[in-house]
């Protein structure tokens, strides 16, 4: 389900109706006379527009020949060197090591490293351990190892419009009533069908500051 936020200011009201019909009827009036206890007051009705925004579809996949390395230890040697040193001690099988390395992907800077093994599946061989021997410069580390994850993004598309079922009232006084007591006059108003209004499925008032309200797509 698609989240869309929507933010509702001082002296303003959402409307969400059972029958969007109801929504547009009052939309296109425009502006409407409401009772507030002893306060007539004007109100605006104006359709909610709704923020531009992407949906996308991710999927998420655990690589069979991949594995991240990190906590590589920082050596007095060129970077190729590391990486021939790192490529000898992952293919060591009798180590639990995964076979043939297709490639080594080394940041000296970050000092970690992703691993390609040439045969599917070799990587399941380092779930079992989050760690692994690395023999180097006479001594022995322990370097991190998990899973590489392959993100893929897809089905991108642009979503916009206005909220069939819901309006925005603008304009709305302020009285000497709390918020709630305001709230239920303004939604005893719109369910009248002689003011034109309907069955309400939710409604949000906002006498100060501001709140942040989420539409489901």
């Amino acid at each position: 389900t698609t989240k869309i936020p929507f933010r509702l200011n001082q002296n303003q009201a959402l409307l969400t109706f059972e029958d969007e019909k109801v929504a547009q009827r009052l939309t296109k009036k425009g502006k409407h006379t409401v009772n507030l206890d002893d306060n007539t007051v004007d109100v605006k009705v104006v359709p909610v527009p709704l923020d531009m925004g992407l949906k996308f579809e991710l999927y998420v996949t655990i690589s069979g020949r991949k594995i991240n390395v990190s906590n590589i230890p920082e050596l007095p040697i060129p970077e190729d060197w590391m990486r021939d040193k790192l490529e000898l001690n992952f293919y060591k099988t009798q180590q639990g090591g995964g076979g043939e390395i297709e490639n080594v992907a080394y940041d000296n800077e970050s000092r970690t490293a992703v691993i390609t093994f040439l045969r599917p599946g070799a990587s399941s061989n380092f779930g079992g351990s989050s760690q692994y021997p690395f023999i180097a410069d006479g001594r022995c580390y322990k370097l991190s190892v998990s899973s590489h994850v392959d993100l893929q993004l897809k089905k991108f598309q642009p979503f916009w419009g206005v909220s069939k079922k819901t309006i925005l009232l603008k304009g709305i006084q302020e009285v000497e009533e709390d918020e709630e007591s305001i709230q239920d006059m303004i939604e005893i108003h719109f369910q009248k069908p002689s003011n034109g209004g309907g069955e309400i499925e939710k409604i949000k008032y906002v006498s100060k500051g501001a709140a942040y309200v989420c539409f489901e797509e």
